[in-house]
C-alpha cells in the first residue's frame, strides 16, 4: 500500500508537469552578442513552437510602440504591487525604470502550446533559479571576445562614452558566470550567426523531442495505473 500510495503521487506529478506544456527557453547574454537576432531567426523559421513572453516596464513607450505588443506598460506602484504579491518570476531596474516577466505572460505562452522563450540578464536567471516555478532550459550568448563587443557596441552609436564602459564592464561580469559550470545547459559563442543559430536550434528542437516522448511515456503510465487501481 505504501509502494501504491507513493507511486501514484510520483505518477500524477509528473503527468501534472507534462500537463503545462514544454520546459521555457531562457537566452541571457550581454548587450551586443546577438540573442536578438538568434531569438528572430528561431520565431521566423518555427512560428508554431514558439513564443515570446512579453515583459512588464514602466518606462514611457517610444514612437511607435503598442501596449501588448513590445511591453506591457505600467507604473511604478502597480508593477511593484504586483512583484510584492509574488505575480512576477523576475524584475530588474535600469535607469529608474522597472521591467520583468510576470508568471502570466510565460502562462499565456505556454497555453498556447509553445515553448515560452524569455530575454532576461544574468540578474534575472538568478531570481528565476530561486524558484521552482518556471524549470527552464538556460542557455548563454557570449562574444567571441570584450574588445569585439565593444566594436559591435560602438557601431550602434546609440551608447555615449561612460554607458559604453558601464556595459563592457557588466558584460565582463555576466561573461563569468556564464562560464561557470552548471549555470547554464548551454553556452554559445556567437562569432558566426549561422553556426550560433544552428547550435541553438539543434540544442532546443532536440530537447522539445526529449520532452515529447517523455510526455508520451508519462501519459501511457498514468493511464496504466488508473486502470491498475479500478481493478483493485
Amino acid at each position: 500500500m505504501v509502494f501504491s500510495m507513493s507511486f501514484r503521487k510520483s505518477t500524477i506529478s509528473a503527468f501534472n508537469m507534462v500537463q503545462k506544456g514544454f520546459r521555457p527557453l531562457v537566452l541571457c547574454g550581454p548587450s551586443g552578442t546577438g540573442k536578438s537576432t538568434l531569438i528572430k531567426k528561431l520565431f521566423d523559421e518555427l512560428p508554431d513552437s514558439f513564443g515570446f513572453s512579453i515583459s512588464h516596464t514602466t518606462r514611457k513607450p517610444r514612437a511607435g510602440e503598442q501596449n501588448g505588443k513590445e511591453y506591457y506598460f505600467t507604473d511604478k506602484e502597480e508593477m511593484q504591487s504586483q512583484i510584492d504579491r509574488g505575480q512576477f518570476l523576475e524584475s530588474a531596474t535600469y535607469s529608474g525604470n522597472m521591467y520583468g516577466t510576470s508568471k502570466r505572460a510565460v502562462e499565456d505562452v505556454q497555453r498556447a502550446g509553445k515553448v515560452c522563450v524569455l530575454d532576461i540578464d544574468v540578474q534575472g536567471v538568478k531570481q528565476i533559479k530561486k524558484t521552482i516555478t518556471l524549470d527552464p532550459l538556460y542557455v548563454f550568448v557570449k562574444p567571441p571576445s570584450i574588445s569585439e563587443l565593444e566594436k559591435r557596441l560602438r557601431e550602434r552609436n546609440t551608447e555615449t562614452e561612460e554607458s559604453l564602459q558601464l556595459r563592457l564592464k557588466a558584460a565582463q561580469e555576466e561573461i563569468e558566470y556564464g562560464e561557470q559550470p552548471g549555470n547554464f545547459h548551454l553556452v554559445i559563442e556567437n562569432d558566426n550567426v549561422e553556426k550560433a543559430y544552428k547550435k541553438l536550434r539543434d540544442f532546443v528542437v532536440s530537447e522539445i523531442e526529449r520532452q515529447k516522448g517523455l510526455g508520451a511515456s508519462t501519459k501511457c503510465r498514468f493511464i496504466q495505473f488508473i486502470y491498475a487501481e479500478q481493478l483493485i
